[in-house]
């Protein structure tokens, strides 16, 4: 093997360490936010009789998560309850917006 293919294999196996390692930190900066998701659009765990990802059936269903950026998910800009009160999402389930 050529001393420029074995520099040109070197640099890509670290490029492709260095991308893995980067994938693994933005994972870390990212949490489950309960309550933020529309219908469907869940990345899981949406409640007793639902499987995971995409299986909510409410606009903001308290027990179905999604991941956004830590830190950010009870202010994240949702519409106000029938009620009238402000809609938030939690780092907790939620008992509200539960499917009858």
């Amino acid at each position: 093997m050529s001393h420029t293919l074995k520099t040109a294999a070197i640099a890509g196996a670290v490029a492709a360490a260095m991308s893995s390692h980067a994938t693994t930190a933005q994972a870390a900066t990212k949490e489950k936010c309960y309550g933020v998701s529309l219908a469907g659009q869940n990345d899981c765990a949406a409640g007793p009789g639902t499987t995971c990802a995409g299986t909510s059936v409410k606009d903001y269903q308290g027990n179905a998560w999604t991941l956004v950026d830590a830190g950010t998910c009870t202010e994240i800009d949702l519409p106000e309850m029938a009620d009238g009160t402000d809609r938030e999402g939690s780092l907790e389930p939620l008992d509200r917006d539960l499917p009858a």
